[in-house]
C-alpha cells in the first residue's frame, strides 16, 4: 500500500464520500482517506490520475514532496479571498444606498463567488449526481437566495460559510500539528562507525549491530546498548518523563531519546522500523483514525441527516402556502432551514477532541491505541491490578531484620550470599552492605533441596534458608514467636543458624512501589469506584500489600486461568480495566473491557494491551483517566451544543423569525464553539502527576 499526504480535505463527511468513490476504482477496494491525519492510503496498482481526479472534484489534492508548504498557503489564500469578499460586501452595501441597481448586485455576486466558489462548484456537481451533502445544501440555499433577490443575505451566507470552513480547517490543523509534534521525535540521521570512519546515514539504513556515535544534544537513532561513554539521557519521547536518566556502558537506550551531555557509543539492537519509538509513532498515527462508537453513530447520522433536512426544508417552503401562507416568505424560511441543517459542527464535535486526547496522553508517555479505547478509559469503574511489578517493584526487599548475634549474623549471611544470583540473595546482600562488615570466602557450599544452603565460614558450618533449615534444638520460645510473627505478616523467611543457635532472621517481601498508595487515592478521586488486586501470592502477603496501598479488595493464590475467571466476574458487575505487565497477564488483559500494560517500551506490552504506560510505574494512570473522562464529557457537550443551537434556530421558523444570517451564524457559532472547546484538551492544567521515586524520578 502507498501512503500520500493530502491537502484541501474540507470535512470528515466529505473524506468518507471521497473514500467511497476511490474504492469503486480498480484496485481501490482497500483505499482509505484518513481525515484526521489528512492522508490517503491506496494500493500501488491503482491508477493515481483517476484518484487525483476524484480528489480534485472535492477541492482536495495529493501533496507533492516539493509542495509541503502549500498547506499553509492554501489557508492564507482562503483567508485572503474571504477578506476581499468582506470588503466587496461592504462596498456593495454602500453602492446599494447611493446607486441602486446592477452595480451593487455585481459586487454582491463577486463577493459571494470569491469566498464560496469552491463550495458552489462542488454543490453543482453534487446536484447533477443527486448527491446530497453540506456543499449541496449551501449551493441550493445560495441559488434560492439570489433567485428571490436576497442578494445581501445570500452573499453574507457565502462569506460566513467561508469563514466557517476556514475556522473548522484551522481547528483540525491545530490538532493535527499537535500530533505531528510527537512524530517529530523520530530521528532522521545517524553517525555510523564503519571501517574506522564516521558516516552520516539515514536511520532507515541502520542495521542490527551497527555502532553509532551519539554526540551531546543528538537523538539516539534506534534502540540499542551503550558500549562506551556515560551520559544522562532524556527519554521523554518514549516514557513522557522529563527527568534525565543516567546511562553507562551495558545499559539499554531507546531510539528517539536525546543525549544530554558527553558522547555515547551505542550498538544498535533493532533496526529503526522495529524500534520502540517507531512502533509507538505508528500506533499513535493509527489510533487517531479509529472511530469510536459515538463517531460511527455521528457519521451514519450525518449520511441520512442531510437529505432529511432537504425534505424538511421543502416541506417548510411548500406546505404553509397551501394553507394561505405567503409563498415568498416561506420559501425564504425554507432556505434558512437548509443552512441550519448543515451538519459541520456535529461532524467535527468528536474528531478534534479524540485527537487532542490521544495526543495529550502520548505526550505523557501513555499510548492509547485508538479513540474507542480512549472512550472506554473514561467509562472505567473498576481497575484490577496484578501485584508483582505493578503495585510492587517485582524484586525482593528485606523489610524486617531480627538479629540475635548481630555481627556474626550479617558476616555469615553476606559471606554465603555474596556469589549467589538468586533474587533473595541479592535482597540479603543489599541489607548486609548497609552494615559495613568484612566478608570471607565460604568453603564447601552445598545446596539442600527444599531448605537452602550450608557452607563453612571461618572453618565453622552454617545454614542459610527457610524455616526447615533451622535445627530443631535451636528454636526456643522467643525465636518461635518471632518466626510466627514474620510469617503472619506475610514475609518470606530467611534464617541464618549454626548447629545450636539461630543467629538472626530476615523478613523479605516484594517492595511496594512508593507511589502506589497515592496513585490508588488519585484513581478514586478520578471516579474509579473499585480497585482490586489479583495475585498468585499467598493470602497474607496479598492482604499486606492491599492494605498498604488502599485497595478495596484482593484475591490471592490465583493461577493465570483463575485471574481470567475473576476478570469475567468483575466485567459483569462494572466496566473493568486490567493493569499488568503485558506478558504474564496477557490472558487477563485480553478478557478485560480494557487492557492496560506497563512495560517501559517492551515489545510485548506495546503489542498486547489497548493502552500502554511507557513508564515503569503507575504514576500517570490517574491523569490518563481524567483526560479520557474530559474527552467524553466534551464530546457530549459538543453534540448537545451543535444540536441545541440548530434546534433553537429551527424553532424560529414557527413565528417566521428565522433569517439566512441567523441560520448561518447558528451553524458557524456551533462549529467555532465545539472546535475551541475540543482544543482545550491539549492544555495541561495539572502540575504533573505522581512519579516513581526510583530511577531518579
Amino acid at each position: 500500500m502507498a501512503e500520500y499526504r493530502l491537502q484541501g480535505l474540507s470535512c470528515a463527511n466529505c473524506a468518507r464520500e471521497l473514500e467511497e468513490e476511490i474504492q469503486k476504482l480498480n484496485h481501490g477496494e482497500d483505499a482509505k482517506v484518513l481525515f484526521n491525519s489528512s492522508k490517503l492510503v491506496v494500493s500501488e496498482e491503482i491508477e493515481l490520475n483517476k484518484v487525483e481526479k476524484i480528489l480534485a472534484g472535492d477541492g482536495a489534492s495529493i501533496v507533492k514532496e516539493e509542495e509541503h508548504e502549500h498547506d499553509q498557503g492554501t489557508g492564507r489564500k482562503l483567508l485572503f479571498l474571504i477578506g476581499t469578499s468582506a470588503i466587496l460586501y461592504f462596498a456593495a452595501m454602500i453602492f446599494e444606498k447611493a446607486l441602486p441597481g446592477w452595480p451593487a448586485v455585481v459586487l454582491y455576486v463577486a463577493a459571494a463567488a470569491l469566498s464560496g466558489y469552491s463550495t458552489f462548484l462542488k454543490g453543482l456537481k453534487n446536484l447533477f449526481k443527486f448527491k446530497f451533502n453540506i456543499d449541496t445544501l449551501m449551493t441550493i440555499a445560495l441559488i434560492g437566495a439570489f433567485g428571490i433577490g436576497e442578494w445581501k443575505e445570500g452573499t453574507l451566507v457565502a462569506i460566513l460559510f467561508g469563514i466557517n470552513e476556514y475556522l473548522e480547517g484551522l481547528g483540525m490543523e491545530k490538532a493535527r500539528k499537535s500530533m505531528e509534534t510527537l512524530l517529530d521525535a523520530a530521528p532522521k540521521e545517524a553517525i555510523v562507525l564503519r571501517g574506522g570512519q564516521e558516516k552520516v546515514l539515514p536511520v532507515a539504513e541502520l542495521k542490527t549491530d551497527d555502532i553509532v556515535l551519539v554526540k551531546s544534544g543528538q537523538k539516539i537513532p534506534s534502540d540499542g546498548v551503550v558500549i562506551d561513554g556515560s551520559s544522562s539521557v532524556n527519554e521523554a519521547a518514549i516514557t513522557g518523563e522529563s527527568m534525565p536518566v543516567d546511562k553507562a556502558a551495558g545499559e539499554p537506550v531507546f531510539g528517539g531519546s536525546i543525549n544530554n551531555e558527553g558522547v555515547l557509543k551505542v550498538r544498535i539492537t533493532k533496526s529503526y522500523e522495529d524500534s520502540s519509538l517507531a512502533k509507538i509513532l505508528h500506533l499513535v498515527e493509527e489510533a487517531q483514525e479509529t472511530k469510536t462508537p459515538t463517531e460511527q453513530f455521528i457519521n451514519k447520522f450525518a449520511k441520512y441527516y442531510t437529505p432529511l433536512i432537504m425534505v424538511v426544508a421543502a416541506g417548510v417552503m411548500a406546505v404553509p402556502p397551501l394553507f394561505g401562507g405567503d409563498w415568498g416568505s416561506w420559501f425564504y424560511q425554507g432556505l434558512a432551514v437548509l443552512i441550519v441543517g448543515c451538519p459541520c459542527a456535529l461532524i467535527i464535535s468528536s474528531p478534534i477532541a479524540i485527537i487532542s486526547g490521544i495526543t495529550r496522553n502520548a505526550r505523557n508517555g501513555i499510548l492509547v491505541k485508538g479513540g474507542v479505547f480512549l472512550e472506554q478509559l473514561g467509562q472505567i469503574e473498576t481497575i484490577a491490578f496484578d501485584k508483582t511489578g505493578t503495585l510492587t517493584k517485582g524484586e525482593p526487599h528485606v523489610e524486617k531484620v531480627i538479629a540475635y548475634h548481630e555481627e556474626e549474623f550479617f558476616k555469615v549471611a553476606g559471606s554465603i550470599e555474596r556469589s549467589s544470583s538468586h533474587p533473595l540473595a541479592k535482597a540479603v546482600m543489599k541489607e548486609v552492605e548497609k552494615h559495613d562488615i568484612s566478608l570471607e570466602e565460604p568453603d564447601n557450599i552445598t545446596t539442600i533441596a527444599g531448605q537452602g544452603v550450608e557452607a563453612s565460614v571461618s572453618g565453622k558450618l552454617y545454614r542459610l534458608g527457610n524455616e526447615a533449615s533451622i535445627p530443631s534444638g535451636a528454636v526456643n520460645g522467643e525465636i518461635r514467636a518471632d518466626i510466627d510473627q514474620l510469617k503472619n505478616a506475610g514475609y518470606t523467611l530467611v534464617a541464618v543458624s549454626d548447629d545450636s543457635r539461630v543467629l538472626g532472621l530476615f523478613g523479605i517481601a516484594d517492595e511496594i512501589r512508593p507511589e502506589s498508595r497515592d496513585v490508588i487515592q488519585q484513581l478514586y478521586q478520578a471516579g474509579v469506584q473499585k480497585t482490586v488486586m489479583l495475585t498468585g501470592d499467598h493470602e497474607k502477603t496479598a492482604k499486606k500489600v492491599a492494605d498498604a496501598v488502599g485497595l478495596t479488595d484482593f484475591y490471592a493464590n490465583l493461577l493465570p486461568d483463575q485471574k481470567v475467571e475473576k476478570i469475567n466476574d468483575l466485567i459483569h458487575e462494572r466496566k473493568t480495566a486490567m493493569v499488568g505487565d503485558g506478558i504474564n497477564d496477557a490472558p487477563a488483559l485480553a478478557v478485560a473491557d480494557l487492557g492496560i500494560a506497563m512495560g517501559k517500551g517492551t515489545d510485548s506490552a506495546i503489542e498486547t494491551a489497548d493502552i500502554v504506560l511507557m513508564q515503569d510505574h503507575l504514576g500517570k494512570l490517574p491523569s490518563a483517566i481524567k483526560i479520557a473522562k474530559r474527552v467524553n464529557s466534551i464530546i457530549k457537550l459538543n453534540i448537545s451544543l451543535a444540536l441545541g443551537l440548530k434546534l433553537i434556530a429551527l424553532l424560529l421558523t414557527i413565528p417566521g423569525l428565522l433569517t439566512l444570517w441567523i441560520a448561518i451564524l447558528s451553524d458557524m457559532g456551533a462549529t467555532i464553539i465545539v472546535t475551541l472547546i475540543s482544543l482545550t484538551i491539549l492544555i495541561d492544567k495539572t502540575g504533573g502527576s505522581v512519579h516513581s521515586k526510583s530511577g531518579g524520578l
